[in-house]
């Protein structure tokens, strides 16, 4: 149904969310764990909760995901969901055969209290782990945070199969936090221009971007493997992209292996992917290479020839924080003006980073974490803007206030190409750029009198 019920008058909502910006912990532990090579994630809840959160991966990336779950009934819900986990490991090692079970809890167990890190004790006791066989979990109620905390805390239970040797290896762990499977890739390809060693984790390309060979895997090719996540605790320092996705790991890591961390913002738009190349030459002790001196003047070279389209164009905002803060940056770079920003994952430091952004704009930007797209629609129609960036859902308020759109986060369930195009870094940055001004342009053909419609632009 369209959202043309959404009223103008903004009345104060404190116990009410319309809309969300957001989607469950359990689904971004999902993701996650699918960016371990071999790994099979396990959600300890009902089977309905599994089938959602695998039915929204499978329909942004258009891949089956594989996922278990502990099938809790009525007997579960009131008892505890420990004998159900126990013979899931059982079953899981005998029948899939994974490198390595990751659980992540749903509200229903999260609520009973259980302890999963008791479970797999047991569990090792009684010899149900094979020899060389893992398991990892991490703690994700649905009503807490979002699926950004459920990533980030699906990262920082990877930082337990960390080992110090205390033997440097020279590589440099890097996480990516969440983003696209192509943009993992990109992310590697950049570090190994610049010649940094690296170990990417999570790693969810070749895996949720894989090829049609005609030939099933239970688990693809792809993914961060058993050992280089052992290898991450012997690294010489830890990237973290995104306070909000990566931080908790990279600090994780540092406490326990001192491995030196540095937090980056995600490298979307020209500042951001500047600062994320000079700390890898900064690792590396090497200049700049030629090839990405190159990528960046193409960009720039862009962003020059068409910024009287992009002047001043209004736009408003709805995603991921750590998205969110790089975007944000990227368009006020292009002398746009991001007006209305809403996250659904709660913390106030982001608010205050976007002020921060846009503190020279001639006007006062409305930001709001752990807000909503009601809210969001509703500062639309007080504040019309040029331009709409988002995800799917985005596409009703753009088609209620007929207002051009980008598509971009997560989910993007009605176009294809994301998980296969990057949008970090440079070549990512100018596939941005390319998708904004696209937008744009059929926008003003199709809103231009015949005497200004002009072949060349």
């Amino acid at each position: 149904m369209l959202l043309r019920h959404t009223p103008k008058e903004i009345s104060e909502r404190s116990a009410l969310t319309i809309n969300p910006a957001k989607t469950c912990q359990p689904i971004g532990a999902m993701y996650a764990a699918l960016g371990i090579h071999g790994c099979l994630p396990h959600s300890h809840g009902s089977q309905g909760c599994c089938a959602y959160h695998r039915s929204t991966l499978t329909r942004h990336y258009k891949e089956p995901i594989s996922a278990a779950t502990s099938s809790f009934t009525e007997g579960a819900s009131v008892f505890g969901g420990q004998a159900n986990m126990m013979q899931a490991i059982s079953n899981i090692f005998a029948v899939y055969e994974p490198e390595i079970i990751a659980v992540h809890t749903t509200c229903l167990s999260e609520t009973i209290g259980e302890d999963l890190k008791q479970i797999r004790k047991k569990a090792i006791t009684e010899g149900k782990f094979p020899k060389g066989k893992y398991m990892i979990s991490a703690s994700t109620p649905s009503y807490v945070g979002s699926h950004v905390t459920g990533f980030a805390n699906m990262v920082t239970a990877m930082t337990e199969l960390a080992e110090s040797t205390g033997k440097k290896n020279g590589k440099v762990n890097i996480i990516p936090g969440w983003v696209e499977p192509a943009d993992m890739e990109e992310i590697k390809r950049l570090a190994a221009l610049v010649g940094v060693k690296s170990i990417l984790f999570p790693d969810t390309s070749g895996v949720l971007n894989g090829p049609l060979s005609g030939e099933y895997k239970m688990f693809p090719d792809g993914g961060t493997t058993i050992a280089e996540l052992k290898a991450t605790g012997d690294a010489v320092g830890t990237l973290a992209l995104g306070e909000w996705c990566s931080a908790d790991a990279a600090r994780e890591l540092d406490k326990k292996h001192k491995v030196p961390c540095k937090v980056l913002d995600m490298p979307f738009g020209l500042k951001a992917t500047d600062r994320f190349i000079d700390a890898l030459r900064t690792v590396a002790g090497v200049t700049v290479p030629d090839e990405i001196g190159l990528e960046r003047g193409q960009l720039v070279d862009l962003i020059s020839d068409m910024h009287q389209y992009l002047y001043h164009k209004k736009v408003a905002l709805v995603g991921d924080p750590d998205q969110l803060i790089s975007m944000t940056e990227f368009l006020v770079s292009m002398d746009m003006y991001p007006v209305h920003i809403v996250t659904g994952t709660p913390g106030k430091k982001f608010e205050r980073r976007i002020k921060e952004l846009t503190a020279g704009l001639p006007y006062q930007v409305n930001v709001k974490a752990k807000g909503d797209m009601f809210m969001l629609h509703q500062w639309i129609k007080n504040e019309p803007v040029d331009l709409l960036i988002g995800n799917t859902y985005c596409k009703y308020i753009a088609r209620d206030e007929d207002i051009p759109f980008v598509r971009w986060g997560f989910p993007i369930l009605d176009r294809q190409g994301h998980q296969y195009f990057p949008t970090v870094g440079y070549k990512g940055a100018l596939r941005l750029l390319e998708k904004i001004l696209t937008v744009l342009l059929d926008r003003k053909d199709r809103d231009s009198p015949e005497q200004t419609f002009e072949l060349v632009l």
